[in-house]
């Protein structure tokens, strides 16, 4: 009963169009959609299209229908999405306070009141502990140095105390700040390896979630692009050392090692432990000095 004229036929898994020549190489069983004229399909994503549209009002429906599709459900791909659909709606992300979601706390300090609150302190613990590598590094600095290193390490404590340890990524209460890494309610997505724009996994997660989720994210790194170790930490010792009367610019290198500027949020099978081969800007490294002018 589909007039010919306007009509075509897809593929059931991402929508691709077919032509005579593509649909006789097929291999038996292919699943396919014949569309009707004004009718469009993009994947077997659009099979749960009309629950994700009555998430906000209707979620317990939602997740009820994801369940009835996957019990008569057989492709394995498909499972795997209505699982990960029930699995996600199923929880309550909007949930920030502990008497709201007691599940997600579980195995935490009693003092974690709110789930901002505890991964705010994870982010805090990440940059507290690449301040102890920075100070451990002492050891290696040139022993006339040490004393203008230690001033260095004081001022990069200052400034991370006076922005609490820069605990608002995750915080998604302060989102003004937190917007580079953090989406609506929560959502984190990986950004991919050091010499890559994006994931090419598309890795995704909300630790707001549920427990399992914010489990997981613990094993997500905060990749320095100029590695810390290998570059950031040694070049800044090296400055100090050679600086022969010079300001050593300290601003840069905590950029480099505390901020955004440098660190990039990633999936552990994302974060490759090579070397990067980048490394600190030669230009940035001193403070230029003010030109004074004479008056002749």
């Amino acid at each position: 009963q589909v007039p010919l004229a306007g009509s075509r036929l897809c593929l059931y898994e991402d929508g691709t169009e077919l032509t005579e020549s593509y649909f006789r190489a097929l291999p038996p069983q292919t699943e396919l959609v014949l569309l009707g004229p004004g009718e469009s399909w993009r994947g077997c994503a659009s099979d749960i299209e009309r629950l994700l549209a009555a998430f906000c009002s209707q979620q317990d429906a939602v997740v009820e229908a994801a369940r009835r599709l996957l019990t008569d459900e057989r492709a394995p791909h498909r499972q795997k999405l209505l699982a990960d659909l029930i699995h996600n709606l199923s929880e309550n992300i909007l949930a920030e306070d502990k008497e709201d979601d007691k599940k997600w706390f579980e195995g935490l300090e009693s003092r974690f009141k709110n789930k901002s609150s505890y991964l705010r302190h994870s982010c805090e613990s990440r940059m507290r502990g690449y301040m102890r590598e920075v100070s451990g590094f002492i050891s290696n600095v040139h022993p006339a140095a040490r004393d203008a290193y230690r001033g260095i390490i004081d001022l990069m404590a200052d400034k991370l105390k006076s922005v609490k340890y820069n605990g608002c990524y995750f915080d998604r209460r302060e989102k003004e700040e937190a917007a580079r890494l953090c989406t609506a309610e929560g959502w984190f997505s990986c950004q991919g390896p050091f010499d890559r724009d994006n994931c090419p996994c598309k890795h995704s997660i909300n630790p707001y979630s549920n427990r399992e989720s914010r489990i997981l994210f613990s094993t997500w790194n905060l990749d320095h692009i100029i590695e810390k170790k290998r570059a950031v930490v040694p070049e800044l010792a090296e400055a100090v050392k050679t600086r022969d009367g010079r300001e050593v610019n300290w601003e840069y290198f905590y950029q480099l090692l505390f901020t955004l500027d440098n660190l990039k949020l990633v999936h552990i099978a994302c974060h490759k432990k090579t070397n990067h081969n980048l490394s600190c800007d030669k230009t940035r490294i001193y403070r230029k000095r003010k030109q004074t002018h004479e008056i002749s």
